[in-house]
Order: structure tokens, then sequence, then C-alpha cells
């Protein structure tokens, strides 16, 4: 039976659910993992993930169909993205096949905080792995733990859709994503204080540029860019530095097959930004958000149809996208995983 929750009036935080899982490594091996309700982790003060940050994680959503199925949209390719991430940290990766069985697993057991179609809330998945051996001397932990917790979450920017102002940053981003999550396991911590230094200033976010030249466009602290040119050809930018985010992905191949749009990932110039139709941020807790200002230290540039909603390019991208994942337009194959 659902949990008796006010799902429109959800924010983005957490809310305990009753069941999480774990697997634990140890002897150069994984365990066979288990659901269990305990949510409290025991560890020793000099685990390696106090002393060194040997961890990573991963951010999935689940949701309820139009046809009242629970579902998840592509947790393949948050697996393949962890198993990155752990290669690139010195982890052992929890391989992707077990990845998608215990998200599958847990969803399940959580059900009931699965909020209903048509709430606009979802239930986030946070799977995450940390080393937790005693470690003092800098080298990789011998010990780990891969977990997943599930909470019910509303929209990930206060408003939902509502156009959203960020500001370029002077900050640059602590580590290179490279081909896996990196981000996940170094550079959130890492951006708090900019993300902070945003928000009292006034920014919903953090434009940065690359740090080698500070002239090209890569992401912000949570989320990828996507834009619209004049003639409608959805541009992303291309970067061995930037997330490779699923819903970037999955959107570029929905404006391609689904909506005949022209697309393009390549460098991004600065300096094109303003003259974008639209422009958005894109990521798996918020999907797509219009931008409709960004801040070039004191001088504004504002995105013609983003200032009061979502441009209607992107609003199609988004229909489309959260069409496909809630049932209502059929999927390609493989994107959607049915849990129960």
């Amino acid at each position: 039976m659902a949990k008796n929750i006010d799902w429109a009036n959800l924010g983005f935080g957490y809310i305990k659910t009753d069941y999480r899982y774990v697997s634990i490594f140890k002897d150069g091996a994984w365990d066979e993992g288990h659901i269990t309700e305990d949510d409290m982790i025991s560890l020793s003060e000099c685990a390696c993930v106090f002393q060194y940050a040997q961890t990573c994680f991963e951010g999935l959503k689940a949701y309820t169909t139009e046809d009242g199925r629970i579902v998840t949209f592509r947790p393949d390719l948050n697996g393949e993205r962890m198993e990155n991430s752990a290669r690139r940290l010195s982890m052992p990766a929890f391989p992707k096949e077990r990845f998608v069985k215990a998200v599958t697993e847990v969803v399940k057991a959580n059900r009931d905080f699965v909020p209903p179609f048509g709430s606009g809330a979802t239930l986030y998945i946070r799977p995450f792995m940390m080393g937790t051996n005693p470690v003092i001397g800098v080298k990789p932990a011998t010990e780990y733990q891969f977990r997943i917790f599930t909470t019910p979450v509303g929209p990930y920017f206060k408003g939902g859709a509502k156009p959203i102002t960020i500001r370029v940053s002077d900050f640059d981003r602590a580590a290179p994503h490279g081909t896996g999550n990196v981000k996940a396991g170094l550079n959130y911590a890492m951006s708090l204080y900019a993300i902070t230094d945003a928000h009292e200033k006034g920014f919903d976010e953090n434009m940065y540029l690359d740090a080698a030249t500070r002239t090209h466009v890569e992401e912000t602290g949570g989320a990828n860019f996507i834009f619209v040119t004049k003639d409608n050809t959805i541009v992303t930018p291309k970067s061995n530095t930037i997330l490779p985010s699923v819903t970037r992905r999955s959107l570029m191949h929905v404006a391609e097959h689904y909506l005949g749009l022209k697309v393009e990932e390549r460098p991004v110039e600065f300096g094109e930004v303003a003259d974008f139709a639209e422009a958005g941020l894109c990521g798996t807790a918020a999907v797509i958000s219009p931008v409709g200002k960004i801040n070039d230290h004191g001088k504004e540039i504002c995105i013609p149809s983003g200032m009061e909603k979502m441009g209607p390019v992107l609003q199609k991208l988004y229909d489309t996208l959260t069409g496909i994942q809630m049932g209502r337009i059929e999927a390609p194959e493989g994107w959607i995983h049915e849990i129960c």
C-alpha cells in the first residue's frame, strides 16, 4: 500500500524509506549482497573514506508509468558509469549487471514509496561505494561497501520548470571527469564552496568554463548544458572533462530520432552563448531546467525564450523524453527497465 505522503509538495530532500541494499567487498571479492532495514553504518575513524575520500556515487530514478508499472530509466548506463568511477578511484568495480539487479531489488522492496503517476514526484535512487577499512598511508582501501538507498523527491530546482539564473564562475572544478563519473567521487565536495557562494549572491548555479583557456563552456556543478540555435539545431558542449550524462545522451537521441532535429556535440565558445535561442540544464534530477539569465561578471546575457518559461524546442524535448519515461511514447529498445 502506498505511503501517506503529500506527493505533490515534496522537495528534493531525504525521506527515510524502509529498505536499502548492501554488498561487502573483502578478501578480493564481493559478497552476495542483501536487502536490510538498517540505515546505520559503523566504521573505523581511520576508514579510507574519511581519510582520503575514496568514494563514488550514482543517481537515478524510479517512477510510476501511465499504465501503473514501476520502472527505471536506462540503469545499465548508470551501472557502467559507476564501474568507470570505481576504476578511476582504484576501487573494485561493482559489475553493472549486479548493479541493475540491486536497483531492481531495492526499488521493489520500497515500492510503497514510489510516487503515483501524475504527482510530479519520483523515487530517487542513490547507489554509492566507499573504502571502509582503516588506512593511514596514502593508498587504496582493501575493503569496501556498495550500498543503495532510496528517497521520494520532488523537483530539484524549486518551481519546477521555472527559468533559472546562473553566473560564469571564477572557480575551477577540482578534477576532470574523463571517461568516468569522477565528479561523483571527487568533485562535488570541492564544488560546495562555489555553489554556496553562488547561492549567497542570488544565483541558482555556476557556469564553469574550461580551465585551460576559460573560453569554452563546460557544465554546471550539477548538470550539463544543452543549447538551441536560432535554426533549431541542438548543441551540447563536447569536452573530456564533462560528466557523461545519461539524460544528455538520451535527449540528443530523442532530438535526432524522434523530433528530426539536427544535433551537434562540439566545443562551445562562450562568445556563442548570447546568440543561442534557448538554453537549459539537463540531468537526472531536473530532466531539463530552462536558463533565463547568465551573469558574466555583472554583464547579463538574457536567453529570449527562457525568461518566463521553457523555450518551445526544449519543451518538446522535455515532453518527449518524459513521455518515453512515463510510457506514453514508445521507448527505444532497452531504455525502460521494468521493476514491477
